[in-house]
């Protein structure tokens, strides 16, 4: 079965170029050219990938990013013209899994797609295919849910990858670095903090409200859940 591959791109020659070089690899390819028709598009029918430019009229593409990620967790590269690290920041931030800079070359952005597709499959293999309890803490990698007894608790995408991850590998000590190439990817470029950051954003809406302790700090090297 064909792969569907969602263009969302307001330059209609940008467009139409990556959706020819798309279809010649053996994509079918549907495009957008604004934010809501991309956001409509992706509500309402299924696809592998989504090209999402950032500049886009209508709803940016940062917000359609949040948006869909709401519903979501399909692939999604962010296009942009610019090169600021807040950009790239806000948008891996949102949930996106990879960025790339125009102007770019196209056997870059295949690589991109098909190391997002990859990493999609494995994961969907490996995978994430049984609920994970400790405590009054459960994670349903199926339908995404995170529920600390009857309470469900709303994560990002990138802030359940992360608990799913430290879970899975309960009783074992992964470092900064590992959980960096886990869950962010290998081309990273950012600091090895991001970890430290989301890690208190995950205490901050499952351990602090119900007076948990799940995640433990090892100090110089990393982090552990322990089956305590």
């Amino acid at each position: 079965m064909m792969e569907r591959i969602l263009i969302v791109e307001d330059e209609e020659k940008i467009a139409r170029f990556i959706e020819l070089e798309l279809k010649y690899e053996g994509y079918e390819v549907e495009k957008a050219f604004n934010g809501r028709d991309g956001l409509e598009l992706a509500r309402t029918q299924p696809f592998d990938l989504i090209l999402l430019d950032i500049m886009i009229p209508g709803i940016n593409g940062i917000e359609v990013l949040r948006r869909i990620r709401q519903f979501s967790d399909l692939p999604i590269i962010l296009l942009t013209a610019r090169d600021a690290v807040v950009d790239k920041v806000t948008g891996l931030d949102g949930g996106a899994d990879d960025y790339i800079t125009k102007p770019f070359a196209i056997e870059e952005l295949l690589a991109r797609i098909r190391v997002a597709l990859r990493k999609r499959d494995t994961t969907n293999e490996s995978g994430k295919s049984s609920e994970l309890v400790l405590g009054p803490l459960h994670i349903d990698p199926l339908k995404r849910e995170v529920r600390v007894n009857d309470t469900l608790i709303h994560l990002t995408k990138r802030e359940f990858d992360l608990l799913y991850y430290l879970l899975e590998n309960k009783n074992i000590v992964l470092s900064r670095e590992r959980i960096l190439e886990k869950i962010w990817g290998y081309d990273f470029s950012g600091e090895t903090n991001a970890v430290d950051v989301y890690i208190r954003y995950i205490r901050a809406k499952i351990e602090e409200p119900f007076g948990l302790k799940i995640i433990y700090t090892v100090r110089g090297v990393g982090y552990v859940i322990k089956d305590e």
